[in-house]
């Protein structure tokens, strides 16, 4: 029996998943890609194989977890089978540089960034937002983890030089411009089967990790997720063709409105979370309409292999 496979790294996160395949009953299994083997001269078993890889698994010890689901990925396409975000995807989750590229392809505004290697590197990547806040982040980041905000460029190089600095995961680092927002919250745009759902407005008063899950919340705090229900058309038109371009079916994207009234895009997150209470406020699940896409898609996979 075919199934929907689920490839990930975080069982905690795909609670909201399971309780959803239960709803409509449907067959699914998880692939837990922490580590393990991929056997190249066997076939994959049928099925929709989604892909839920972070770039934030090296926060949770599973450093070469994007490493593996590449090669699984890049065996299930060799076999033809229905992937959901990716290898396309998958490279772009891990890898911010790529993102803005990306994005940029589309005509998608992002705010300027220098990438740098190295200490001496980020020193010189800093003069370049002399005079003004910077934003120093990670190329592989997931959920805020590691962005830091510089009131200058001379406070950014004095904290790359001292102890406190502590190198990104890859190796790769951004240096960013700030945009500042009239008011503190930016906006993520939720995507599935390539289309938008809703949005989130996320309140941005106490920094820059805001991972909507229900596991990354705080007990007693006021909300900060707010859902709306659209964005600017063309806006939206814009990450839909930068979705289809990418290999990317699943995604919540994150931008930031500057006091001129223009987007500026920073995150592309192909392994999307919901705040089921914002969901339940507003009387939507993210994590539904998902499991109705996938069961849809292994429906029409089954059909296809039924007819030769």
């Amino acid at each position: 029996m075919a199934k929907i496979h689920v490839l990930h790294e975080n069982a905690a996160w795909l609670a909201p998943l399971r309780e959803a395949f239960a709803t409509y009953g449907l067959p699914y299994d998880e692939w837990f890609l922490d580590r393990g083997i991929v056997r190249l001269d066997e076939a994959p078993p049928e099925g929709v194989f989604y892909n839920r890889m972070s770039a934030s698994s090296y926060t949770r010890d599973h450093v070469h977890a994007p490493e593996l689901t590449a090669a699984v990925l890049g065996w299930l396409e060799a076999h033809g089978r229905r992937v959901v975000n990716d290898s396309r995807a998958l490279a772009l989750e891990v890898s911010k540089p790529r993102q803005y590229a990306a994005l940029a392809a589309q005509g998608i505004r992002t705010p300027r960034s220098v990438v740098a290697i190295g200490g001496a590197a980020l020193v010189e990547a800093a003069r370049d937002f002399a005079g003004g806040p910077a934003i120093l982040k990670p190329g592989r980041g997931g959920k805020g983890h590691g962005v830091r905000l510089f009131d200058s460029a001379e406070a950014l190089v004095e904290h790359v030089r001292s102890d406190a600095y502590e190198p990104p995961v890859d190796g790769v680092s951004l240096v960013q411009q700030y945009i500042r927002a009239p008011e503190p919250f930016i906006t993520r745009a939720e995507f599935v089967g390539g289309r938008f759902l809703y949005a989130v407005r996320v309140d941005t008063s106490d920094g820059f990790e805001l991972c909507p899950a229900d596991v990354c919340g705080l007990e007693g705090a006021p909300p900060k997720f707010a859902i709306v229900d659209d964005i600017d058309p063309a806006l939206k038109a814009a990450y839909e063709r930068f979705l289809a371009a990418n290999g990317i079916e699943v995604a919540g994207i994150e931008f930031i409105v500057d006091a001129a009234g223009q987007a500026h895009t920073y995150d592309v997150n192909t392994n999307t979370n919901y705040n089921a209470e914002a969901e339940a406020r507003a009387g939507r699940s993210g994590m539904r309409a998902l499991a109705r896409f996938l069961g849809d898609e292994l429906a029409r996979v089954e059909a296809l292999r039924a007819a030769g």
